[in-house]
């Protein structure tokens, strides 16, 4: 959804939006100097080690690292998505979002299907009041009034059109109700409602908007037992939560997270005093699901069946978050005995017995290494051999930091050897290297500081740029970040960061867009422009050092006319830059 939104959209959309008047509106900020401060919102501290930049128009915690433009402030403080935040800050504004197209409607285009899906959501829970069967299926699994109202219960009836006559025959609102996953066609065409006996479960967003639903049946022998909408452009289960908007309307600040299997088991821990349960949708946890759950809180428990399915369902979930975990994040697992569900369970030993089975959950790297390891002899140099083959890919996917080198550690223990977990080799890796050494001041490093800290400078540089054929790590990064500059001359540090936010450099120039400089902006522009001067030096070092292997390999006889000169032309250059230096 990020991608369908243009950039030149969110540069101009930040340009518009002070993020200093955003946070303030939520945040109490103080001057300190030319920036602002505070005490973080995202952890808890004593002395303020949160500031925002109205230059950058950024924002940075030096305790927790928390950082981004006005954009992420609102993902991470009003826990919304992407698109959602650029739709408050554009309605702030006063723009209209402007979309690439794809099947996701900007919410403009959805109004009528939000509308069509609340009156769908009413007219089930009208029907609930007018079935016996169905109250009694609600009564029978011990859910008062005020749940069924919390989560807007209903009842579907049993009947091919209840839905359809009752919102509109028309055309149009036909076409609403099948767009928004209401209706089936028949073998001729027909239309008829998708739900038809079933209570019935809505799905919100994180709006707190009808979005879809999920039917129980009510009569064992009907199939499926659940059934949910399909997708649909509101509605994508890989991404929702069911229970997640109930569990932010009890918190301010969410504590943690269960993901739980089921509806009712979600609804039974709610209304038991545990309302922080969520659940997936008939699939399994998703790295989507994984972004979403860490956003909300640092701390997540996975409550999954005993069985053999359960713990293949907990594995896919690790597969999932391993790549979320950073630092002061915790992923935990519990599995629930045989026959029971958190539904049965908070019944039988109430909430202090679940609370109690949550304390003694298995913490993700115990989990990780014992099922890694389950069929694997590790008193053999085979068997650790496996071990590490099959653990180092999945380490890798770890972000960097204490955790990944704890995990690191302890397959190394496992193995009894020093296991080698590499990074892909890209930009990111190159630049993160250089960024967890403050000490080092390596050229490249502090030209793409530079250029994120103040991007007007990459928007004067000319082309072409010879130092882009240095084959030196962070290069191509460079060559791209000042090509970004020059084409949205007026991109701010934050809609940079913004550009790069899906990708792998992203942290790291998160971590170089708080990098000191000593000076203001004329020397943070002689600082710039002196290291492209000396990568170009090393640009021609290395064309020089490229042709003298030629003439090592074939003699001076094995140059072309063309070569020669270019060796004459590189010596002179080098040699006036080098008295130049003296």
């Amino acid at each position: 959804m990020r991608g369908r939104i243009p950039e030149k959209f969110i540069d101009e959309l930040l340009a518009r939006v002070d993020i200093v008047d955003v946070i303030q509106e939520r945040v109490p900020l103080k001057r300190a100097g030319r920036d602002w401060s505070a005490r973080c919102p995202f952890h808890d501290e004593r002395s303020p080690s949160f500031t925002v930049s109205p230059a950058k128009q950024f924002y940075h915690c030096f305790g927790c690292g928390a950082h981004g433009s006005a954009i992420g402030f609102l993902m991470n403080y009003d826990r919304l998505e992407f698109p959602d935040a650029v739709e408050e800050l554009a309605s702030r504004a006063g723009l209209k979002v402007e979309y690439e197209g794809g099947r996701e409607a900007p919410r403009e285009d959805s109004t009528d299907l939000y509308n069509i899906l609340e009156a769908a959501a009413a007219f089930f829970r009208r029907q609930l009041g007018a079935n016996e069967m169905a109250q009694n299926y609600f009564a029978d699994r011990g859910l008062d009034d005020a749940t069924i109202a919390k989560f807007n219960l209903g009842y579907a009836p049993d009947q091919w059109d209840a839905l359809k006559n009752a919102l509109g025959t028309s055309a149009q609102r036909i076409a609403l109700m099948e767009k928004a996953g209401m209706l089936t066609s028949g073998e001729r065409g027909s239309k008829y409602d998708r739900f038809r006996h079933r209570v019935m479960f809505p799905i919100l967003d994180r709006r707190g908007r009808t979005i879809a639903f999920g039917g129980r049946v009510l009569v064992k022998e009907d199939t499926p037992k659940y059934l949910n909408s399909p997708e649909t452009p509101l509605f994508h289960k890989g991404r929702e939560l069911f229970g997640l908007w109930q569990v932010r309307e009890a918190h301010q600040k969410i504590p943690r997270l269960i993901v739980v299997e089921g509806y009712m088991d979600v609804i039974s821990l709610h209304q038991f005093g545990v309302p922080q349960a969520v659940a997936t949708l008939g699939t399994a946890t998703t790295r989507d699901h994984a972004e979403i759950l860490f956003r909300q809180c640092a701390d997540v428990y996975f409550c999954f069946d005993g069985d053999r399915a359960g713990r293949q369902a907990a594995w896919r979930a690790v597969e999932s978050v391993l790549p979320r975990m950073r630092d002061g994040r915790q992923a935990m697992f519990l599995f629930v005995p045989d026959g029971e569900d958190p539904d049965t369970l908070i019944r039988q030993e109430g909430t202090k017995g679940f609370e109690e089975r949550l304390r003694n959950a298995t913490p993700l790297s115990e989990f990780f290494f014992a099922e890694i390891s389950k069929d694997v002899n590790l008193t053999s140099l085979d068997g650790r051999a496996r071990l590490a083959e099959r653990a180092r890919p999945m380490l890798a996917q770890i972000p960097d930091g204490a955790f990944r080198d704890l995990m690191t550690g302890e397959l190394d223990r496992l193995t009894g050897v020093h296991v080698q977990i590499a990074d892909a080799p890209t930009d990111a890796a190159a630049v993160k290297h250089a960024s967890a050494k403050p000490q080092q001041r390596s050229l490249v490093r502090s030209a793409v500081a530079l250029l994120v800290q103040s991007p007007q400078l990459g928007a004067a540089m000319e082309p072409p740029w010879t130092f882009a054929e240095l084959r030196q790590p962070g290069i191509p990064l460079l060559v791209e970040l000042i090509a970004l500059c020059r084409d949205r001359p007026d991109i701010t540090t934050g809609s940079l960061l913004e550009h790069f936010a899906e990708r792998e450099e992203a942290r790291a120039l998160q971590k170089l867009a708080v990098m000191d400089f000593p000076g203001g902006e004329d020397e943070a522009r002689a600082e710039f422009l002196d290291a492209l001067r000396q990568l170009e030096r090393q640009t021609q070092l290395q064309r020089r050092g490229e042709i003298e292997a030629k003439i090592r390999e074939s003699g001076l006889a094995g140059l072309s006319e063309v070569e020669k000169n270019e060796l004459r032309v590189l010596q002179a250059t080098i040699d006036r830059g080098a008295a130049r230096s003296e």
